[in-house]
């Protein structure tokens, strides 16, 4: 509904806009809004190569934390075994002292000296259990130093654990955008060329470039020189394309001029490349709303005058490839923005 409501609202502004002169901010905005969207996708790109880097890292760290914990587990089982010999050995001696209490009992009357040597053999007795006593307490006291240590890693463990599976399902659920993304472009890309079948090289051409889909119209089909007024083969060509883009509603449309670097003296209302490359882009836009049920707030218009040019020479065929004017289908990324935004 969020998204409808200001689709609604973008559709009255621009069609109150379409029937009046765009200015030049709107449009260098509209290019910067464009521009941006680029780099908000290289960037999404970077950051996805960056996830793996750092899923990579943290599986190795996980794998370490195993391997402590396991060190912990066998050191564990060692300490219990010996507690267990201490104990046995304790219960021993405690048996043995009270053997020997019976047989001092049993000799107290007696032979002195006997008395004195059961006397030094309990001291010793004593002595010995006293040293086990402490031994064992101190073995129990490694034992819960162990256990916690143990507590310890596995907690790390889990928080580790959970940090990178929410990383895993944030990676996951953004490559699978990007595959929709890039599955509709091809889908997109094969219904254009369907549509203008008829007219693929013979001044238009359609490709994929950056993840849009770039359908190029030469001057020689759209326009005679130094006029903004789309001839007849143009027209046709426009009204074979207006199906396809009625159907894709989620895919923005850019229409840009251009224009070689030969200065135009201008004429008329033509006051420039630039003037000649934005009128030719608004022409082409005009007809693709007319009677059309192409929403107005999907397109911009635009003009590059002669600073974009696919051929750099000063070649009468270099600025013939350079005479023209592109329709750039961009899908829009509002699910993926909206999972960054969540995040």
């Amino acid at each position: 509904m969020k998204m409808n409501k200001t689709i609604a609202t973008a559709t009255v502004l621009l069609v109150a806009t379409l029937f009046s002169c765009v200015p030049a901010k709107e449009f260098q905005a509209l290019q910067d809004k464009n521009q941006k969207c680029e780099e908000e996708r290289e960037r999404f790109e970077t950051e996805n190569t960056g996830l793996n880097v750092k899923v990579t890292e943290t599986n190795s760290k996980i794998q370490v934390l195993e391997k402590e914990v396991e060190q912990l587990k066998r050191d564990s089982a060692t300490r219990v075994v010996d507690l267990i010999r201490l104990k046995e050995d304790n219960d021993r001696l405690n048996s043995r002292y009270a053997e020997l209490q019976q047989v001092q009992e049993s000799f107290v009357s007696g032979n002195q000296k006997e008395t004195r040597r059961v006397l030094a053999q309990l001291q010793a007795t004593q002595e010995e259990l006293q040293i086990k006593e402490d031994a064992l307490k101190e073995l129990e006291r490694k034992l819960n130093n162990r256990r916690k240590e143990l507590d310890e890693a596995m907690a790390k463990f889990n928080v580790m654990k959970a940090e990178l599976d929410e990383r895993n399902a944030r990676l996951i659920e953004l490559e699978k955008i990007l595959a929709r993304k890039d599955s509709a472009v091809m889908a997109l890309r094969r219904r254009v060329s369907d549509a203008l079948f008829g007219f693929e090289g013979k001044g238009l051409s359609v490709k994929i470039q950056n993840g849009k889909v770039y359908v190029s119209l030469e001057e020689k089909l759209m326009f005679k020189s130094g006029s903004h007024v789309v001839d007849a083969n143009g027209i046709a060509a426009l009204k074979q394309l207006i199906p396809v883009l009625e159907q894709n509603k989620d895919i923005n449309i850019m229409v840009e001029g251009h224009t070689d670097d030969v200065r135009f003296a201008g004429r008329g209302e033509l006051l420039d490349n630039w003037d000649l490359s934005v009128k030719r882009a608004t022409s082409i836009v005009r007809i693709l709303l007319t009677n059309s049920k192409i929403a107005p707030d999907r397109i911009t218009a635009s003009g590059r005058s002669e600073y974009l040019p696919i051929d750099a020479a000063k070649t009468p065929e270099a600025r013939q490839k350079n005479r023209r004017t592109e329709i750039i289908l961009t899908p829009k990324l509002d699910e993926l923005f909206d999972i960054l935004d969540a995040n």
